[in-house]
């Protein structure tokens, strides 16, 4: 067995990944194995192999190949990917928002409608430029007071 300072770069992401209780991954999280060319790469290499999936510049999300379609897709739905994403982009500081629930969803819970939110729109305090989307599917951003 290869010692860890002999393994490629692509199996110690790999393994990180595995070790890790989240499902969103951001490629900070990797900077410490190698230069950020090599990290992308590696990346790259596990969204091609179908371990990952790319949902947003520098996030990534745990894979698995979809029961029906056969296709790789995220492990978990966009709306929770998309909120662990923010959280973690919070908690590293490279993003300032609250995230809130969205006119929608207060008005279905309050039950002032019966029309059931998409769970695509996320309420936020403060301003998101960043874009998470996977097969066409993107969250969309709601500013709230």
């Amino acid at each position: 067995m290869k010692s860890s300072k002999n393994k490629p770069l692509e199996a110690k992401v790999s393994e990180r990944i595995s070790r890790k209780k989240g499902d969103v991954f951001l490629r900070s999280d990797f900077e410490d194995l190698g230069g950020y060319d090599q990290v992308g790469r590696a990346l790259r290499r596990l969204v091609a192999k179908g371990k990952l999936v790319k949902i947003g510049y520098g996030l990534y999300a745990r894979a698995t190949v979809g029961p029906l379609s056969g296709k790789v897709v995220p492990s978990n739905g966009l709306p929770s990917l998309a909120m662990e994403a923010l959280q973690r982009l919070k908690a590293e500081k490279l993003l300032d928002v609250e995230v809130v629930a969205p006119t929608s969803a207060q008005a279905y819970n309050t039950g002032r409608t019966t029309q059931v939110p998409t769970g695509r729109v996320i309420g936020v305090k403060g301003r998101v430029s960043r874009k998470i989307a996977f097969g066409g599917n993107q969250i969309v951003y709601e500013r709230a007071s």
